[in-house]
This record gives structure tokens, C-alpha cells and sequence, in this order.
């Protein structure tokens, strides 16, 4: 009597892929079967300056972009031509005013002083320079060397009067503002992205600082701060493909 064949185990498919095989090192790592490259390789990823992967620095998205250019037109426009917009925003400043005692506000607002900002910032750039980052620490350098360029035919063009000043002109945007949107953001781009925080708190305390005081209507640190929005966005991007 013919004994009945044992079936024969299944033998595996040479061009079968298989989701995850153990890499070369037997340590465990992930790779693709079929020969390809991960979809997002981890070596492809850029480290901070301490060594971290992530980007350095982070680009705002094109929608924040749009967003505070469209604010800024917009701005500019009813500061021209004292719409209403403008005459709300006098309105809630000068309710603003003294609110908090002068010395508290001067000191805020001093944070914006190219005294107290521009050291920070040079000191970032050190820091860059020492680690080989010398492209960064340029272009941070020259968003600064931006500011006033773009804050002072601003100022010359809209002529607008200070909430304490209305004999003066030249209040929009705030160039304290915007010096210290770019200092204290590019120093934190320089030196770690934890630091991003604190640059805004830093930014923040100044703008608050400038209105409280009175030194500034509300609307001239909001355009400063989209001004320097678009600033740090034009650096970053700049810095992104000098090391691509």
C-alpha cells in the first residue's frame, strides 16, 4: 500500500514583499523589503544646534505669511487714512494708558532698545560662528540690518502721531517692536528652538510695554510684529537653502 505523500511546508515567495525585515545589524531597525528608501528618512532630517533633529530654523507656513502681509496692508491703509480701524485703535489706547505704573512700562519697553537687543542677538551669532553655523549668524545679521530700512520709510511715510506726542510724527510701525521681534527670535533660531518661548514672551513684555507707557498706539506694534514676522520668514528661508 503507497503511503500518502506529507504535504510539503510553504516555501516563501521570492518576490513577496514583506512589511518590516530586521536591517543588516540584526538590531532590529525597520527597512523596506523591496529595496526602496523609507518615505521619511531619518538621516534626511537636519539637527538643531545642539544636536536635535528637526528644522533650524522653522519657517512659518505660507498661510501665517499671507496672513500677516494682509495685515499689514491692511493696517497701513487705515493708518492712512485715519479709517476706522485707526480710530478704535486710539480709542482702546488711550484707555490703555498708565494703566500700570510708568516704571514697570519703561522697563518693559526698554527691552526693544537697540542697547538691550542688539547685544543678545550678537552674542547668538557668536555662538553660531563658534559652532561653524556662519551662514545663519549672517542672515541674521542682515534681517536685523532689514529693520530699520523698512521701519523708517514707514514711519516718514504714514506721519503718524504719538498717544502722547500728537505734535509729532513718525510712531508707525514700532521700530522698538520690530527690533526686538527679530533680536530676540533670531538669537533663539541661533541657539535652540526651545528658546523660541522665551524670544516671544521677550517680544511680547516689549510691545505691552510700549503701549501701556503710551510710547506706541496698539496698531503700531501689531504691524511691527508682522513686519518682523515676514523678516525672520525671508531669513529662514534664506538660511534652509544656503544649507540645503
Amino acid at each position: 500500500m503507497r503511503e500518502t505523500p506529507r504535504a510539503e511546508p510553504p516555501q516563501p515567495r521570492p518576490h513577496r514583499a514583506v512589511a518590516h525585515t530586521t536591517g543588516d545589524s540584526c538590531s532590529g531597525t525597520p527597512h523596506r523589503s523591496d529595496g526602496r528608501p523609507p518615505h521619511t528618512p531619518r538621516g534626511a532630517r537636519r539637527p538643531d544646534p545642539l544636536g536635535r533633529p528637526g528644522t533650524t530654523p522653522p519657517v512659518p507656513g505660507r498661510p501665517a505669511l499671507f496672513s500677516a502681509l494682509v495685515a499689514l496692508v491692511v493696517v497701513t491703509w487705515q493708518v492712512l487714512v485715519h479709517g476706522p480701524l485707526a480710530r478704535l485703535d486710539e480709542r482702546v489706547s488711550r484707555s490703555l494708558v498708565d494703566t500700570v505704573p510708568r516704571s514697570l512700562s519703561e522697563l518693559a519697553s526698554d527691552l526693544g532698545n537697540m542697547t538691550v537687543a542688539l547685544p543678545v542677538l550678537g552674542c547668538a551669532m557668536a555662538y553660531a560662528v563658534w559652532r561653524g553655523r556662519r551662514l545663519p549668524a549672517l542672515y541674521a545679521g542682515l534681517a536685523m540690518a532689514a529693520v530699520p530700512l523698512l521701519v523708517i520709510p514707514l514711519k516718514e511715510w504714514t506721519a503718524r502721531p504719538g498717544p502722547l506726542e500728537p505734535w509729532a510724527q513718525g510712531y508707525y510701525p514700532s521700530g522698538h517692536t520690530a527690533t526686538a521681534a527679530v533680536a530676540y527670535f533670531g538669537a533663539a533660531f541661533l541657539v535652540s528652538n526651545r528658546l523660541i518661548p522665551v524670544a516671544a514672551v521677550l517680544t511680547a513684555v516689549t510691545g505691552t510695554g510700549l503701549v501701556l507707557r503710551g510710547f506706541h498706539w496698539p496698531l503700531d506694534v501689531l504691524a511691527s510684529l508682522c513686519l518682523g514676522l515676514l523678516v525672520l520668514a525671508v531669513s529662514s528661508s534664506c538660511t534652509r537653502r544656503s544649507s540645503g
